[in-house]
């Protein structure tokens, strides 16, 4: 056991809680059984999930007895969105969301052991109840005024669109979750995001009513960025923890490219290097900031964590390959493809490499220089790469031997200098 409680505010994961003297002793004097829940509404959970199987990570190592809920209940209904009503996915979906997620979730948390974690599905106890004993039984204990105080609730009973009765009881059927799992397991603490606190204390209001017992919530806070974009969102849009959603090679560089205003914050959330270490880490990165040296420590410790050190090191070696540092060839198909997706391109013709299609052409197809005539200087002066391999000659051509496999597909990695890259795709 550790004093996990102080190690959480240390790290800027205390939003808001129950009563936190109650809590911290809870923590402090015995292994408790807690709880956070995952809905099935994509195929994958994402960054913010991210927080929370961290979250719940921390508590087992700690010594407590972790459950982890996939809603396959409340992922039909949908939790209340302040931007409107959420589509209905249908049942067969949500069963194969509920499944994914599921194995997602496995893969953060120990199975053996004293404490061994647990995965529960809510629809096994929610789908027994009748609606006149799902009334009676629970939504009596739920005032209505309470339920309206919500602020997701709130919100929505304001805009024009309103709210449905299906995702008002939303929080009816969570609170209900903790009572069930309060029953079935002993569980005294629920955690989640600060968004949920709505839903986290209904649960606990709920138990007081029916159990005449206090319980626990704890809600970490939600991340934000310094230049006011979402976290976990990019350009190209959600970060997911599923590599065919989002490639590990972009899951790194997201991390890579934190800005240095949030770094440290990030750091302290997801990886679990002691704070004493990320101290010392903050002191080297704000004397050299130009080291990027948090980010690079930030990246490797949370893609290892999501995807393993294999993947990590593929994604580092892609990485290096990118400018010259490595072999080409020897990179998995699928990480080089995510290497280069983000680079400048255009797209040649299978044909064109069978006839030889000249090195000046492709730079300017690539969008690395505007014209061929710059494309030359470039290789005149011996700044011109082919997969890493200097252009010697100003009339050198493609052929198909330097098309490299990306599992999607054939590409060409082009750079000009040290730094400027782009690429061609080969179509049929």
């Amino acid at each position: 056991m550790t004093d996990i409680f102080s190690e959480f505010k240390a790290r800027g994961l205390v939003a808001v809680s129950t009563d936190e003297a109650a809590l911290q002793h809870a923590l402090d004097k015995d292994s408790l059984t807690y709880y956070v829940g995952f809905d099935p509404t994509a195929p994958s959970l994402h960054m913010g999930n991210l927080v929370q199987l961290i979250t719940a990570r921390r508590l087992q190592l700690a010594g407590h007895n972790p459950l982890a809920l996939v809603g396959g209940a409340t992922g039909l209904i949908g939790d209340p969105r302040m931007s409107g009503e959420r589509t209905l996915n249908p049942r067969e979906v949500v069963e194969e969301w509920v499944a994914k997620i599921r194995a997602q979730v496995e893969r953060f948390l120990d199975f053996s052991g004293t404490n061994a974690a647990q995965v529960v599905n809510n629809y096994d106890w929610t789908s027994q109840f009748s609606a006149i004993d799902f009334l009676r039984d629970i939504g009596k204990h739920f005032p209505v005024n309470r339920m309206l105080a919500k602020e997701s609730v709130s919100a929505r009973l304001k805009s024009e669109s309103g709210i449905s009765f299906t995702e008002f009881s939303y929080q009816v059927l969570q609170g209900n979750d903790y009572l069930e799992l309060y029953r079935r397991y002993g569980c005294t603490l629920q955690t989640g995001g600060s968004d949920q606190w709505g839903n986290l204390t209904s649960g606990v209001d709920l138990i007081r009513r029916v159990e005449q017992t206090s319980v626990h919530a704890l809600a970490t806070p939600l991340l934000t960025k310094a230049d006011g974009t979402k976290f976990g969102k990019t350009e190209s849009g959600t970060v997911w923890l599923d590599p065919s959603l989002t490639s590990p090679y972009a899951f790194s560089q997201f991390w890579l490219n934190a800005d240095d205003r949030d770094v440290m914050k990030f750091l302290k959330v997801f990886s679990f290097r002691p704070v004493e270490e990320l101290d010392a880490i903050e002191a080297e990165f704000t004397a050299a900031p130009h080291s990027r040296l948090a980010q690079k420590v930030l990246a490797e410790d949370v893609t290892t964590l999501v995807h393993g050190r294999e993947q990590y090191e593929q994604v580092i070696a892609a990485a290096s390959a990118l400018f010259g540092g490595g072999q080409l060839e020897d990179l998995d198909p699928a990480i080089l493809g995510a290497a280069t997706a983000e680079l400048p391109r255009g797209d040649v013709d299978a044909a064109q490499l069978s006839a030889g299609l000249p090195v000046a052409d492709a730079f300017v197809t690539a969008g690395i220089v505007k014209s061929k005539g710059e494309a030359r200087r470039a290789i005149k002066d011996g700044g011109a790469y082919v997969n890493n391999v200097k252009v010697t000659g100003e009339d050198q051509t493609l052929t198909s031997a330097e098309v490299l496999d990306t599992a999607t597909g054939g590409v060409i990695l082009l750079r000009r200098g040290k730094k400027t890259l782009g690429a061609v795709d080969v179509v049929s």
